[in-house]
């Protein structure tokens, strides 16, 4: 009997992924140190490719809702392992997967680490590399970042604090152009569900009040309706007083020095909100397209 179309694919594109990783080991060979340190970058991107395309068959999305991915950085990775996240969703009947930095790449479940990543471009998680990720092609195979979250029924992202220094105007609005750009490819997947998770404010020690409104007026154009769900990270993280010299800032009791990290309070509190936020926004959608769940 013949392969499926699709096994068949899958052995063709790991034979070429091979031939690239052996010609780029033999170039590493014959080369100096700074593209020896280029090539070795590549080869890691392929066998991560090669590693993601092997286990697809293992997560791919099964239509009921219950395969979550979060991609994040290290303020995600706090609230995930200091808020009880991957527990909550373990005890709840939901598989939470999370994707760090490339070098950390994709976790399971159970939190044990796959080996491989998505291959997130240039690790860019700002405004910028989402709309990077979301304008890539979507294969039937996890052939880039895009294609690789979307095996998911739940994807939900998040930049880190930097967004915050929204240093004027035009920044903001090219942040908000962006994510415009992101709605769009959102709206043709409807049988997925997004979940846009605001970014964290500054420490008080990085920021001023000019920026700190803008990252606030940028996190409640986030929550507006131009997304169906947005988790309001910055909205729990700031300080919300407007007569407070901290206002839209990461609040005195969620801090810790001058980091700007949200401390293990802040996730503690937090992580249990994310959870129930995402079961709530799946149960809202099941509601609201019965004839997709």
């Amino acid at each position: 009997m013949g392969m499926k179309p699709i096994q068949g694919r899958k052995q063709l594109i790991l034979g070429v992924i091979v031939i690239l990783a052996l010609l780029g080991i033999t170039v590493v060979g014959l080369s100096g140190r700074g593209l020896r340190g280029l090539i070795s970058s590549n080869i890691r991107s392929i066998s991560s490719l090669s590693k993601a395309v092997l286990n697809s068959r293992s997560i791919s999305s099964n239509g009921d809702f219950t395969n979550i991915i979060f991609l994040h950085h290290s303020t995600g990775d706090n609230l995930i392992r200091q808020g009880g996240v991957r527990e909550r969703f373990m005890e709840a009947g939901y598989g939470f997967w999370d994707h760090g930095y490339n070098h950390q790449g994709l976790r399971r479940p159970d939190g044990t680490a796959t080996g491989y990543s998505y291959n997130i471009p240039d690790d860019n998680t700002d405004p910028d590399g989402f709309a990077r990720i979301f304008s890539q092609r979507l294969n039937e195979l996890p052939l880039n970042a895009f294609s690789g979250l979307l095996q998911y029924d739940v994807i939900a992202f998040k930049s880190c604090f930097p967004v915050s220094d929204i240093a004027s105007d035009e920044q903001l609005e090219t942040y908000k152009t962006y994510y415009l750009s992101i709605r769009d490819v959102m709206g043709q997947h409807p049988d997925k569900i997004f979940v846009v998770v605001t970014q964290p404010p500054l420490n008080p020690a990085a920021t001023d009040a000019e920026t700190a409104a803008r990252a606030g007026a940028f996190a409640n154009w986030l929550k507006s309706n131009e997304y169906v769900f947005t988790f309001a990270f910055f909205g729990y993280l700031a300080e919300d007083d407007p007569t407070s010299p901290d206002y839209n800032m990461l609040r005195e009791a969620y801090r810790d020095g001058t980091d700007s990290h949200p401390n293990a309070t802040a996730n503690e509190t937090i992580g249990p909100l994310f959870v129930d936020f995402i079961i709530n926004a799946i149960q809202t959608y099941r509601a609201t397209y019965p004839g997709r769940s």
